[in-house]
């Protein structure tokens, strides 16, 4: 249902990173703008490609996308004064365990998005990442009005499952604050709901599935038996704790077969100096790196490969019951999957058992036997691709989960 006409109902989205390396943001900003509500959202600087994709990005948008924080190039005495301020509230935060500066503490542009965002007289305030969280809930008690949060991830248990860890503090003590001031908080898997519907008994989360909408011109996947296997892993960022040691080893153990390995991301040459051309052997694997691309871009780069890899090795709670968007990404492509069993993706295939198989996390050996198996009998190749563009086309696709996105706007704005 669109929103009266006559009295256009505003909306400010909130994130503490750029446009392109939130594509859930995006998702929802121009669901938003779709439906007839007026958007704006506030974004911050990260890193340079991901700047740059965003000047292409914004031309396309209906709504307004306005940077807080500075940047190094147009506004770097902002951006210089962003750090310094933040570096400050971190070092105090972590020796005296100051709570008040927690807010600030938590990413480089917190302190100007809390700021920034009080000015935008909005009905509905939506933050995406810890980072955003203070300044969503800040703008809505300000304004008297209402406020929801996006948990794309268990935030509290990113980086560790330690308690005493300073990222686990700094989040925890974030959440504790401000979840209960929320009127709705939206999660990307069942399992982040269910971890938080325990912490917040009084908090009932909505689940949104990382998906994408649906992309007309895919190809239908091609039974080929005779060329080798082509493997797609994608990021933002090629890096440690992402797997990649299971698919390098299964793939040694496969040397005597036909099997190309892409990985798409940004690796920077500290990386590929220290971990990637040590892990690789380049004259067992055939390994080709591509650089990053807009993430509506994926789906049709995808659909050139034959198997998406989900690596995902569970190093903490949130890596374990995390859904993220490359699944569905390879799925939008018309990709068999291949996937550790994490709790949340061994959920999803055991749901779609025909799109591919999952492993034991850190078992190259099974992974090895499930690319043999599919080497072996190509036909099952072709009929995992099919039903993994067949179950993006007609379920896990953001056509559907908008719809639920919309219905929770509409009836947080309506106080339902």
């Amino acid at each position: 249902m669109l929103p009266n006409q006559g009295q256009l109902k505003k909306i400010v989205l909130i994130t503490s990173t750029q446009l392109s390396l939130n594509p859930r943001l995006v998702k929802e900003a121009d669901a938003l703008s779709g439906a007839g509500y007026d958007v704006t959202v506030l974004h911050a600087y990260w890193n340079k490609w991901g700047a740059e994709f965003d000047k292409e990005l914004v031309i396309r948008k209906k709504w307004t996308a306005i940077c807080i924080g500075g940047d190094p190039e147009q506004k770097r005495a902002f951006f210089l004064l962003s750090r310094v301020i933040y570096n400050a509230a971190l070092i105090i935060n972590r020796k005296f365990n100051i709570k008040v500066l927690t807010d600030i503490a938590i990413t480089r542009s917190s302190f100007f998005l809390k700021r920034a965002a009080k000015k935008y007289n909005a009905d509905l305030y939506i933050g995406h990442n810890p980072g955003a969280l203070p300044a969503t809930v800040k703008a809505a008690k300000t304004n008297k009005k209402l406020c929801g949060f996006d948990a794309e991830d268990f935030h509290r248990n990113e980086l560790s499952n330690d308690s005493g860890h300073p990222d686990v503090i700094l989040k925890s003590r974030l959440e504790e604050h401000y979840f209960p001031q929320l009127d709705y908080l939206s999660t990307s898997s069942p399992s982040i709901a269910s971890a938080y519907k325990q912490i917040f008994p009084g908090i009932d989360p909505v689940v949104l599935l990382n998906v994408f909408p649906s992309v007309s011109n895919i190809p239908e996947p091609v039974y080929n038996p005779d060329r080798p296997i082509r493997l797609l892993w994608f990021s933002q960022t090629i890096g440690m704790n992402r797997g990649l040691e299971d698919i390098i080893k299964a793939l040694e153990l496969l040397k005597d077969y036909p099997f190309e390995l892409h990985l798409l991301g940004y690796l920077s040459e500290e990386t590929k100096t220290n971990y990637i051309d040590k892990l690789i052997n380049k004259n067992i694997v055939r390994v080709y790196f591509h650089s990053p691309i807009p993430s509506d871009e994926l789906p049709v780069f995808a659909s050139q490969f034959d198997i998406g890899l989900a690596l995902e090795p569970a190093f903490s709670m949130n890596n374990d019951m995390a859904l993220s968007n490359k699944i569905f990404t390879y799925m939008q492509g018309g990709l068999a999957i291949a996937a550790s069993d994490t709790k949340a993706q061994h959920q999803l295939l055991s749901e779609y058992p025909h799109i591919g198989k999952f492993y034991q996390k850190g078992n190259a050996q099974a992974l090895a036997n499930i690319l043999l198996y599919y080497h072996q009998h190509r036909e099952k190749l072709f009929e995992a691709r099919e039903a993994a563009l067949e179950a993006a086309n007609n379920e896990l696709n953001w056509e559907n989960e908008s719809k639920k996105f919309l219905n929770l706007i509409e009836q947080t704005l309506s106080g339902n």
